[in-house]
């Protein structure tokens, strides 16, 4: 019998999942060392492929520029890779002599991840990566608009992923996807964490799926030139910005805010570095192709660079054009220039003083992009403190690239392809998605206190913490010291553990515990 497409992919869902469920249980019983060792292999063969997958990516989806592209990979293998190797994710994280407790990690299980058009093999890469590093398995969801890339990525983490000991199945990916599949791995019962990198509208079915999720929201960064900035080095870095991959990450900026002081020194040095300001006429024919008749972004003009834009609108730009300008006062969800648009394109507001700005961002970010990202380029200190501590995003980036500084490649944060919104934008987590936050914690905890010093008043543990007490007083049942150096050996009273930790400890439960790069 042969079935329906549909049904076929629900099929393939189900399958896919029990040999995933299957596949973790056997990696769950590898050491930090194994699993190392695979994510180090998966991260070296993409690195070779790098420059293939890329040049597949681009001719498949037409977004971006392959060479751009390359970059990504490499920043979704290597760059990813390098922030995380030392990262302790498997057994025990960490031990408190102290506190008398000790952390264990434990994998969520199956990450089911979905992949968007923009990003997709270095999206692909990144995920496999941080799963696997945190324990899991992985079953990927493609966007059928880039299924060839995707795949091809796939066969590259599966193949070294077995060469170096991976058991079969734990890196798995659909190959009949649909809507149907997707849902039936968000909603199946074994999945662990939802990834969800793509539209709003999969982002809420991935939180409304029943299963955890961590999904990104759409990103619309406004971007403020502040008086005392270095202008032409800001404008530098918002056009790196934008023309790089011309402009598909979600972290780019998508608006200018200027003060009036300073706004002729920028409109001059904008158009120095090939911005090119539109008529009305020209920005109400570019309009027009932002969004589409339902009032979502166009997907004909991601990714695509001004020429291509100015062709589809049938307007003449100069050459040497990079991006495209349009002085804009409108905000609102009927306003395309005041939108998330992930090409190179960009709204440009004038305001009167930097408190006007900060009041410009706030609408436009409650407008679209709420928790995600904004960027400031400013030499004053107190303003840019002004900006952090009142913007509803999870990322200020302050003098960088907004695209290459949200993602972590020119920023101190996290190198990742997935950034969290924050509750504000309807997300889980305002992290930029890593390892960590694909583990659970198992805590053991000793008592400290009894029943009793809870009644007298003590909420600390006196000298006599350990001490069992009995009717008929104090019977001294103290945990036996442990032999040598805790570090190397552990107290008695947890065993002997399996794993080192540094741990400094002010009190009982204000401590910093470090585990190689990571500080908890």
């Amino acid at each position: 019998m042969e079935f329906d497409r549909d049904l076929r992919s629900i099929q393939e869902a189900r399958d896919l999942m029990k040999n995933a469920v299957a596949a973790q249980k056997q990696f769950a019983e590898f050491d930090q060392t194994q699993v190392d060792r695979i994510c180090e292999a998966m991260c070296a063969a993409c690195m070779a492929n790098a420059e293939t997958l890329a040049k597949m990516a681009n001719e498949e989806t037409g977004f971006g520029r392959w060479e751009d592209k390359v970059l990504k990979n490499q920043l979704g293998s290597k760059i990813v890779w390098d922030s995380i190797k030392d990262m302790k994710t498997i057994g025990v994280l960490a031990e408190d002599p102290v506190s008398k407790t000790m952390d264990v990690a434990v994998p969520v299980g199956v990450v089911v991840a979905l992949i968007p058009s923009t990003n997709p093999t270095s999206t692909v890469m990144y995920k496999t990566l941080i799963s696997l590093k945190a324990g899991n398995a992985i079953v990927i969801s493609p966007h059928p608009g880039a299924m060839n890339c995707i795949l091809a990525t796939v066969k590259v983490l599966q193949d070294a992923a077995r060469a170096a000991g991976a058991p079969d199945h734990l890196i798995q990916v659909v190959g009949t996807p649909s809507k149907q599949s997707t849902e039936t791995l968000m909603k199946h019962p074994d999945t662990g964490m939802i990834l969800a990198t793509g539209g709003e509208a999969m982002v809420r079915a991935a939180y409304s799926s029943g299963n955890p999720a961590l999904g990104v929201g759409p990103g619309n960064g406004p971007c403020f030139i502040e008086k005392t900035a270095d202008i032409p080095l800001a404008v530098k870095r918002i056009f790196d910005s934008e023309t790089f991959d011309n402009g598909t990450i979600c972290a780019s900026e998508q608006s200018i805010i200027v003060e009036q002081c300073s706004k002729d020194a920028v409109v001059a040095e904008l158009e120095r570095q090939g911005g090119y300001f539109m008529t009305k006429d020209e920005s109400d024919r570019v309009a027009k192709f932002i969004m589409r008749a339902n009032n979502t972004m166009n997907p004909a003009i991601v990714g695509k660079d001004v020429q291509r834009i100015a062709d589809m609108a049938g307007i003449s730009i100069p050459a040497g054009t990079r991006v495209l300008l349009t002085e804009h006062t409108g905000i609102g969800k009927d306003q395309p220039y005041s939108r998330e648009k992930l090409c190179p394109i960009l709204a440009f507001f004038v305001v009167d003083s930097w408190e006007e700005a900060c009041e410009k961002a706030l609408e436009l970010l409650h407008n679209e992009g709420s928790g995600h990202t904004m960027c400031l380029h400013s030499r004053d200190e107190r303003i840019i403190r002004e900006f952090a501590l009142k913007k509803p995003v999870s990322r200020v980036l302050v003098n960088t690239p907004g695209a290459l500084g949200g993602v972590g490649a020119t920023t101190g944060l996290p190198p990742a392809l997935t950034l969290g919104c924050g509750s504000v934008g309807g997300s889980a987590t305002s992290d930029n998605v890593g390892p960590m936050n694909l583990i659970n914690v198992r805590r053991l905890a000793y008592g400290l206190l009894e029943l009793d010093d809870l009644r007298s008043g003590r909420t600390t543990p006196s000298k006599e913490a350990g001490v069992v007490r009995t009717a008929s007083g104090i019977s001294p049942q103290k945990p036996p010291k442990a032999k040598g150096s805790y570090l190397a050996n552990g107290p008695a009273y947890l065993g002997n553990a399996a794993h080192s930790v540094e741990v400094t400890t002010s009190q009982p439960y204000n401590r910093i515990i470090k585990n190689g790069n990571h500080t908890r």
